[in-house]
């Protein structure tokens, strides 16, 4: 029984990499996440999919401002005449006023790639959105989803708990699992340590939060539903731990920031590519950096700021 939950592909990048979700109750929905101003089509079309019309949704739940997961929510929320957004505290004001996030992001894309990849963001009105604390509780025509504090990805990232169907809607805090790698031995997963809020103790603390939940699944961004969670959430440990290892080490051999980041980069790959092979992968470092490329650049870019900002706090 999938309890009212739709995945929807938003198109972003390729097939099967960036998720947002439909949740149905009773004639009313919620939307979890919502891609690009690209994916506006795709988020409307699973509603009239589900039998439902834009009326019909009551919420918009950002799991965190990054432009793959919130890019598009002015322009959705525009379409969406009695939704509301729900966003974590410390991302409620960029959601309101896009400016320093567009700003941030076209300083490491350039503004071409920014209008072409996401397009221009809208903010969404004040009234319109609601602050989620952890512990806020977002009602679906009285189905609650509960909302929790996550950090570790970033500070303002929130997942989602929905009781009823007994998941969790994670964002990037339960990390990626593309189903290009899916085995016969099941998903294989990866952290994300995406700039530039990385912190891995925060991280270690939210996926062992939401294990604790007990949950049958969890909905992924990138990209959809994984069970067996008790062996993905170790996988995650020790691999965080691994990348971690892979930072501290290429920062002990290099001062240059350039040749760090390379040397992360280089073994990024080769830890992914061990373990994928393990796991019954069949690829080859090649295949693997044409599914993870992007990945590995922004991880390394995360583990550099996250070194970076462990030097100026010891200083």
């Amino acid at each position: 029984m999938n309890h009212g939950v739709h995945v929807i592909d938003t198109g972003f990048v390729r097939p099967r990499f960036d998720a947002a979700y439909l949740l149905v109750e009773e004639g009313r929905a919620a939307f979890i996440d919502c891609g690009t101003n690209h994916s506006v089509p795709r988020m409307l079309q699973a509603l009239d999919k589900a039998g439902l019309t834009p009326a019909s949704v009551d919420w918009l739940i950002l799991t965190h401002v990054h432009l793959d997961h919130a890019g598009g929510a002015g322009e959705l929320i525009a379409q969406l005449p009695n939704a509301r957004l729900v966003v974590h505290p410390r991302g409620a004001r960029h959601m309101i006023d896009p400016n320093q996030l567009w700003a941030g992001a076209s300083a490491v894309y350039g503004e071409d790639v920014m209008e072409t990849t996401y397009g221009r963001l809208r903010p969404v009105a004040a009234e319109r959105v609601d602050e989620a604390p952890d512990g806020h509780v977002v009602s679906l025509n009285g189905r609650p989803l509960l909302c929790l504090d996550t950090p570790g990805h970033a500070r303002h990232h929130l997942s989602v708990y929905d009781r009823q169907a007994n998941v969790c809607f994670t964002g990037d805090t339960f990390g990626l699992s593309y189903r290009e790698f899916d085995t016969a031995n099941g998903p294989f997963i990866l952290p994300t340590t995406t700039p530039v809020q990385f912190d891995p103790d925060a991280l270690h603390a939210s996926i062992r939060r939401l294990v604790g939940l007990k949950p049958s699944a969890m909905y992924l961004t990138h990209f959809g539903p994984v069970e067996n969670v008790g062996k993905l959430a170790n996988d995650l440990h020790a691999q965080i731990d691994a990348m971690v290892n892979i930072a501290t080490a290429a920062q002990a051999h290099s001062s240059d920031k350039g040749q760090r980041h390379e040397a992360m980069k280089a073994a990024l790959t080769d830890l992914y590519l061990s373990r994928a092979q393990a796991h019954g992968w069949a690829g080859d470092r090649a295949s693997l950096l044409d599914l993870l490329g992007m990945d590995v650049e922004l991880n390394a870019q995360g583990l550099g700021v996250w070194l970076d900002s462990r030097k100026t706090s010891a200083a």
